[in-house]
């Protein structure tokens, strides 16, 4: 399974894009829609956002394979966009360790989609931004 339209739009819209390298709140350079330069890559006239958007859909297939990987049971495009979201945001070590994750896994979507709104912090403090995320993952999600 690949990810919708629909949530490859949630990623851009919870990323932001920046044409220019920024630090993310982890400090890590990041460009465009949330990409995390590794040594030696180098934007230094920025991106567009067409660039940006491939960088993007680079970034993505590694969430979409960590989410196939991972989960064991059936889901709906919304239910795989949302988790593809969530790990793209926090990574596929925060998934695989998650109560989501073992509540999904176990059949029990309606607790793995309350799990998602749990994950609205940073640093141990509440987010409003993480929050919105997390409820249109949710929104996605569905049922």
């Amino acid at each position: 399974m690949n990810i919708s339209n629909e949530g490859l739009q949630l990623i851009k819209v919870s990323e932001g894009f920046r044409a220019n390298t920024y630090l993310d709140v982890a400090g890590f350079p990041t460009i465009g829609y949330g990409h995390k330069l590794l040594h030696p890559e180098s934007y230094p006239n920025g991106v567009t956002e067409d660039e940006a958007t491939a960088l993007l859909l680079q970034d993505v297939q590694g969430a979409e394979q960590a989410v196939s990987r991972l989960v064991k049971v059936a889901l709906t495009q919304g239910q795989f966009d949302a988790l593809v979201d969530f790990t793209f945001n926090l990574g596929s070590g925060r998934l695989a360790g998650s109560t989501l994750l073992a509540d999904l896994n176990a059949g029990r979507y309606a607790d793995a989609k309350a799990q998602l709104m749990l994950w609205d912090r940073a640093g141990g403090v509440f987010c409003t931004a993480l929050a919105t995320r997390r409820q249109a993952e949710a929104a996605l999600w569905g049922g």
